[in-house]
């Protein structure tokens, strides 16, 4: 077809994706795009407009997602049987926009190389064709599965562990869960700001929450039957804890008779260093050692897995067979063909490349508030309330939905950014940046990282 009438504003702070989005949803709405026509393709339409193809790609999406647009393999984009309908002329009345999905960039969505879903569908095709239990499975979870688990502790995180001392959990909630039913009545100490899901865990087991300031050290557990932390990378502050920390709270649990909880969520994802070692190698009495697949699979597989300490093993255990809150045994047995495979090495190096470089495009666009490396998949940002709710306001009237640091604090205070950059495109991220750097230009803000 002949070329689309669409001017983009390049000195707008609107990203120029929902430019076009919005330009193609009007003369789609307006008739000027009739049903079944066909769009230029998203490379012919970029070479038009003088634009990466990007843009038209995300746009393309955009308006597939809303219905305005529809993709027919092979042949290309066409306009969807949603135009006005025939009959007697009508009023005209303003079209109203269609309401657009925000698009979050928070801490926990990962990116997924999509050159690695041909391994990702033959590991399902492997459950597919295997042989059903004919039962009830092992409550700790599949045995091949835990020794792949066991083994790969040992060679990443420094965990000497047998399989035996693996349990398969359904995330790092249920690991927790599962944790808080053997330990004695007693509070629990989580990190202030920190983790809200650990939070509403911990209080759903009826147990109250002590606020422990985040990146602050710990000398006394003495009013608590355990901690939770993030101490390869404090979530949602981000630096690790030092060595001299880890000794301290390790000597505070211990003179408390206290279990230190460690979420090791994303230690995969340094760019500057070697994955720093798990806090439990350093005491396995003492550590209950908590691991997930959201980080580097998919959030949505719903497995982890929880090394807890020798003592508590036992009751852990049994707490899981009473229950019988297993995980699903396809998603084990998926898994665990994406360990022997290779594929979540494959997808952690992969993952590991892309959030360098937009760690690096983060930093470059936020400078000079960057303050140390940043590490894993989001940089926090510490602003004044009234500039942080300002840039949040300007981040979601562009599409963006960029979380408050004041929402994962209780007792402190605490506020500004998270900018998460993995559930996202780069094209995605760059326009976010383009939002906010420019409200932050001038004021005393700073980006925390690993310094």
């Amino acid at each position: 077809m002949d070329a689309l009438a669409v001017d983009l504003d390049r000195s707008s702070g609107v990203p120029l994706g929902s430019q076009l989005s919005a330009h193609l949803r009007a003369l789609v709405t307006g008739g000027r795009l009739p049903p079944g026509a066909r769009l230029p393709s998203s490379r012919a339409l970029a070479l038009d407009l003088g634009v990466a193809r990007s843009v038209t790609e995300h746009a393309y999406a955009q308006l597939v997602a809303e219905g305005w647009l529809e993709g027919r393999p092979g042949s290309g984009t066409y306009v969807a049987a949603v135009g006005p309908a025939a009959g007697p002329p009508r009023p005209h009345r303003p079209a109203v926009p269609a309401a657009r999905p925000l698009v979050r960039l928070g801490t926990g969505t990962p990116w997924i190389d999509p050159r690695q879903r041909p391994a990702w569908r033959r590991a399902w095709r492997e459950v597919g064709a295997a042989t059903m239990p004919r039962g009830y499975d092992d409550p700790r979870g599949l045995p091949e599965l835990r020794a792949a688990l066991a083994a790969r502790l040992g060679r990443l995180r420094g965990l000497d562990v047998d399989p035996d001392d693996v349990l398969v959990t359904a995330g790092t909630a249920d690991g927790l869960r599962h944790l808080l039913a053997a330990l004695p009545p007693g509070d629990v100490a989580v990190e202030d700001p920190g983790y809200r899901a650990a939070v509403a865990t911990v209080r759903a087991a009826g147990r109250d929450v002590v606020d422990l300031p985040a990146l602050a050290p710990v000398t006394d557990l003495s009013s608590v039957v355990a901690a939770y932390v993030t101490p390869a990378h404090q979530h949602p502050l981000g630096p690790p804890m030092s060595g001299r920390d880890r000794l301290t709270l390790l000597g505070a649990a211990w003179d408390a008779g206290a279990i230190v909880v460690e979420d090791d969520y994303d230690s995969e994802f340094r760019y500057d260093v070697a994955p720093i070692p798990a806090l439990a190698s350093l005491d396995r009495d003492r550590v209950a050692y908590l691991g997930t697949a959201s980080k580097s699979v998919a959030p949505s597989l719903r497995l982890g897995w929880l090394v807890a300490p020798p003592a508590l093993r036992e009751q852990v255990e049994r707490h899981r067979d009473l229950t019988h809150d297993a995980v699903s045994w396809p998603v084990q047995r998926a898994f665990l063909a994406l360990l022997r495979d290779g594929y979540v090495d494959r997808v952690v190096r992969s993952a590991r490349r892309t959030y360098a470089a937009r760690a690096e495009r983060v930093a470059a666009a936020l400078a000079p508030y960057v303050e140390g490396s940043v590490a894993g998949m989001y940089a926090t940002v510490v602003l004044p309330q009234d500039l942080a709710e300002r840039a949040h306001a300007a981040a979601r009237r562009a599409g963006f939905d960029v979380p408050l640091l004041s929402d994962y604090c209780r007792s402190a205070s605490l506020h500004g950014l998270i900018v998460g950059f993995g559930g996202c495109t780069d094209a995605e991220l760059d326009a976010a940046l383009a939002v906010i750097a420019p409200l932050l230009s001038g004021s005393s803000t700073r980006v925390v990282g690993d310094g």
